[in-house]
């Protein structure tokens, strides 16, 4: 009854938290995120691509990756934490010697001829503790260890997943600048084409100099297109090497990307809940949560009292030849308690730091989620965009590849003026790079749908069911 009303003098009323993280029914995606019967991402996706440059670059940017290196130490720290807060669980024993030699003063408690003498004290202790742990404080906190290196090693893979994609993202920019430099390298070979067709009909009387001169302006400026994509392709390059955790000698070596067009996009029918446990960003969020509830459990612990079991034996004498005399004994035993009283709001102060620790989370763990369903919904939009300007721009190509060869035909024939020849030149040249650009715009967006849905991660079993579990405001 003492303690009971002694523990009331500290108390945590009136603080609490009424944030509970959302649930995955809470956001409606069926019309943006349908169900289509697809798979959900392997860990392999890269192969999908057909490129096995590409798998190896990602393979070697994840070996060598400092940021990767910097994710994997925090894992090991974490493990470390939850090590530590299960050592607190269990009972301590040590054992302590000390070796003191010092002069004794003649006027104390000590008489002479042992006072105001020099001396060697000799203790040998073997000591042992055990904390009763009443009210779960660190079973709470092993609880929140175990949860924040569940958080590290999923922050983990989505350093891994972003790494990724990032030089997927990369590779497919180094494919496009490639493309557009065929497209610009043949224009160059198209307008070399008009100007012979233009020197014959000067030669002729039907042009003069100025359509000569003209024609060699575009030349030029086409053969100035294809030195800027080279001077991009290389900076890519490098910025690959960057990515890979090498030095720019490094983008050197890659060779042209040969990608193949990864036709299945259908998303898995079991979006969007599966996406809880497939999205290493969202089940770090999640375990962020549950760490932060234990914590606030350890917090509320702290106001009670702590009782911690002590006991120690061991031999205490001047000298060496008495250390071990029956006389020489010491023995200690009982509990030792710890009652909070009075601590001018410490406690209580603690307390809402760990409640609002909570809140942040949980808000975390909720714009996660609904940024995780947005990039899902906005890649797909993307991807269905990019395919009907494809077939539009196929289209457009194959009208502007028709007009091109009519008025080369009137040109030869001396029906049309060289500026016709080239607006529709420059037509089908804009056609060319539009077609080049979307195929690599739509291979883009399907590596950014595969980060989006995880990128073949998953947790296990019994995570899967402790993230779909609604937490409870503690």
């Amino acid at each position: 009854m003492l303690v009971t009303a002694l523990a009331a003098c500290v108390n945590y009323r009136g603080i609490r938290s009424d944030s509970h993280p959302a649930s995955i029914d809470d956001y409606s995606a069926a019309v943006s995120i349908p169900t289509q019967g697809g798979a959900w991402p392997a860990m392999d996706w890269s192969e999908r691509f057909g490129d096995p440059q590409l798998t190896a670059l990602i393979n070697e940017a994840v070996a060598n990756s400092p940021t990767l290196a910097e994710a994997k130490a925090r894992v090991e720290k974490a493990s470390a934490y939850t090590e530590q807060a299960h050592a607190a669980i269990g009972p301590k024993a040590d054992v302590k010697y000390a070796f003191t030699r010092e002069h004794l003063s003649g006027n104390t408690y000590l008489p002479p001829p042992v006072g105001n003498s020099w001396q060697s004290e000799n203790s040998l202790t073997l000591g042992a503790s055990y904390e009763l742990d009443l009210w779960g404080k660190n079973h709470e906190a092993l609880r929140s260890a175990i949860s924040e290196r569940k958080a590290a090693e999923a922050e983990e893979q989505q350093a891994r997943l972003i790494l990724s994609t990032s030089v997927a993202h990369a590779y497919v920019h180094l494919a496009l600048l490639y493309a557009l430099r065929d497209v610009a390298q043949n224009e160059v070979a198209s307008r070399t084409s008009i100007g012979s067709l233009t020197q014959a009909r000067v030669q002729t009387g039907l042009d003069n100099e100025v359509e000569s001169r003209t024609v060699d302006v575009t030349i030029n400026a086409t053969q100035t297109d294809v030195s800027e994509l080279d001077g991009k392709i290389a900076t890519t390059r490098y910025q690959l090497a960057a990515l890979l955790g090498k030095g720019p000698d490094r983008g050197l070596q890659i060779t042209r990307p040969v990608l193949l067009d990864a036709s299945d996009d259908a998303l898995p029918s079991s979006l969007p809940a599966d996406l809880l446990s497939r999205r290493p960003d969202v089940v770090a969020a999640h375990w962020r949560i549950d760490a932060t509830g234990h914590d606030v459990k350890v917090a509320k612990a702290d106001f009670f009292p702590d009782i911690n079991l002590v006991a120690a034996f061991g031999y205490d004498a001047f000298g060496w030849g008495h250390l071990f005399d029956a006389s020489s004994r010491q023995v200690q035993a009982g509990p030792a308690i710890h009652l909070p009283l009075f601590d001018g709001g410490a406690l209580r102060a603690q307390l809402k730091d760990r409640y609002a620790d909570y809140d942040q989370a949980v808000a975390a763990y909720d714009q996660t989620l609904v940024g995780a369903l947005n990039e899902v919904a906005t890649q797909v939009a993307a991807i269905r965009a990019v395919e009907q300007q494809q077939t539009t721009a196929q289209r457009a190509y194959d009208a502007s590849r028709r007009a091109y060869d009519l008025e080369i035909i009137r040109y030869k024939a001396g029906l049309d003026p060289q500026l016709q020849v080239l607006s529709a030149d420059v037509a089908r040249l804009e056609q060319s790079q539009r077609i080049a650009t979307l195929r690599m715009q739509r291979l883009d967006a399907q590596i950014a749908l595969i980060q989006s849905l995880g990128g073949g991660y998953t947790t296990s079993s019994n995570d899967v069911a402790a993230i779909n579990r609604v937490a409870a405001s503690p």
